[in-house]
C-alpha cells in the first residue's frame, strides 16, 4: 500500500467532509472551484484526459479491484477510506469505491474565438442534470466544435458529470456565457445560428443547408427558447413529426438536430 497517501477511517476527517459538501452544494463547488466525480470509468477517464485531478478516495474492496490501474498516476494524492465510508460519501444508489476530487477546468468560463463555420450546441435555460450530460456526451460522440450554456444548470453538478460518461473532459464546454458574447463571436466566425422551436411555420431541420456549419440553440425543457432569444437567430428550426407527437425529449431532439448538422 506504499503508493497510498493516507489512510482515512474517520467520517468527520476534513478531506471527507470537503467531498461530500462538494457533491451537494454549488455554493461550495463555486467557493472552492473544486467537484467531485464518482465510478471506475468516470474517474479513469478523467486521469486519462489529464483533468486537473487533485485528490482520489478509494475503498478497501475498490482497492483491491483496480490496484495495478492506480499505481499509473503517481502525482495524485491517494486516500484510502473503508467501504463504509465510501457508501457514506457517495452519491448513487451502488458505489464503486472510487472518487476524485477535481479542479475546475481552466478556460470554460469564458467563450474564445469560435471556429469560422464551426459546429456548436447552445443551452439556453436547460435545467435538467441528465438532459445537459446527455447533451454533452451526444455532442462529443457527434464531433461538434463545442457546447455552450447560457442561463442553465451547473455543468459540475454531479448528476451531469455523470451523465457526460468522461465527455466533459474531451470536448470545449463553456458555461455562464452572455447572450450578447455568443451572438458577437458567431458573427465573428461566420457562422448562422438557428433556434430549435416546436413550431410548424419554421423550417424543416431535414431542409436546413448546415455546409457552412452552424450554431443550434436548444431551449427549456418545458418553455423551449424565449421569444426574445429564438428571434435574434439567423433562422427557425424544427422537428417535423408525424401522428400526435408533440414535442420530444430535449436531449433526444438536441440529438436528432446535431445528426443533422454534422451530416
Amino acid at each position: 500500500m506504499n503508493f497510498l497517501s493516507e489512510i482515512v477511517i474517520s467520517k468527520d476527517n476534513p478531506s471527507v467532509k470537503l467531498f461530500r459538501k462538494l457533491i451537494i452544494s454549488k455554493k461550495e463547488r463555486v467557493k472552492t472551484r473544486l467537484f467531485a466525480l464518482e465510478g471506475s470509468r468516470l474517474v479513469f477517464d478523467a486521469l486519462s484526459n489529464n483533468a486537473p485531478i487533485e485528490k482520489l478516495f478509494i475503498t478497501e474492496s475498490a482497492l483491491e479491484k483496480f490496484r495495478e490501474e492506480l499505481k499509473k498516476y503517481k502525482n495524485v494524492q491517494k486516500l484510502l477510506i473503508s467501504d463504509e465510508l465510501g457508501g457514506r460519501i457517495s452519491d448513487t444508489g451502488k458505489t464503486q469505491g472510487i472518487f476524485a476530487q477535481c479542479s475546475f477546468i481552466e478556460g470554460r468560463e469564458e467563450l474564445p474565438t469560435m471556429k469560422k463555420h464551426g459546429r456548436y450546441v447552445v443551452l439556453s435555460h436547460i435545467q435538467d442534470p441528465g438532459n445537459a450530460g446527455m447533451i454533452i456526451r451526444t455532442a462529443d460522440a457527434m464531433g461538434l466544435d463545442g457546447v455552450i450554456f447560457s442561463r442553465s444548470c451547473d455543468i459540475y453538478n454531479p448528476k451531469v458529470v455523470r451523465a457526460t460518461m468522461g465527455s466533459l473532459f474531451r470536448i470545449p464546454v463553456f458555461y455562464d456565457i452572455d447572450e450578447d458574447d455568443i451572438f458577437a463571436k458567431l458573427e465573428e466566425a461566420q457562422t448562422a445560428s438557428f433556434a430549435a422551436v416546436v413550431d410548424n411555420s419554421a423550417a424543416d431541420l431535414k431542409a436546413i443547408d448546415f455546409s457552412k456549419g452552424g450554431a443550434i440553440f436548444i431551449g427549456n425543457e418545458g418553455n423551449g427558447l424565449p421569444e426574445e432569444l429564438a428571434s435574434r437567430c439567423t433562422e427557425r428550426i424544427t422537428i417535423k413529426m408525424n401522428g400526435n407527437i408533440e414535442s420530444l425529449n430535449a436531449a433526444m431532439a438536441t440529438g436528432i438536430i446535431m445528426w443533422e448538422l454534422m451530416k
